[in-house]
């Protein structure tokens, strides 16, 4: 009766094992199934988003077109056109120039 009892707990043991390995198999596959249920509605989302903005620029530029550009002057004009402000002028140092001696 000893292995009897013995093969009873080692079929109890066995259906644990297969129950739980069962269980976490179902959860995987449950998981895989979440992921990509949740990466269709991201992209989803994500292209509605982008429909979205395209579509309020399209309008908003539509309703509000930018202002004309200034066109220059097609006549010429004798006065010189503006420029920086000159540079302060800076003195030159004092330096002797060379003298000619004569010679002899």
């Amino acid at each position: 009766m000893a292995g009897r009892g013995k093969s009873t707990r080692q079929s109890r043991t066995e259906a644990e094992r297969a129950r739980l390995h069962a269980a976490r198999k179902t959860w995987h596959e449950g998981q895989i199934r979440r992921r990509g249920r949740d990466n269709t509605i991201a992209v989803i989302a994500g292209v509605l988003v982008i429909a979205g903005a395209v579509a309020s620029q399209v309008a908003y530029a539509q309703a509000n077109p930018p202002a004309p550009s200034p066109t220059p002057s097609i006549e010429p004009t004798d006065a010189p056109l503006p420029t920086d402000a000159p540079a302060p002028e800076t003195p030159l140092p004092e330096t002797p120039l060379p003298t000619e001696t004569p010679a002899g």
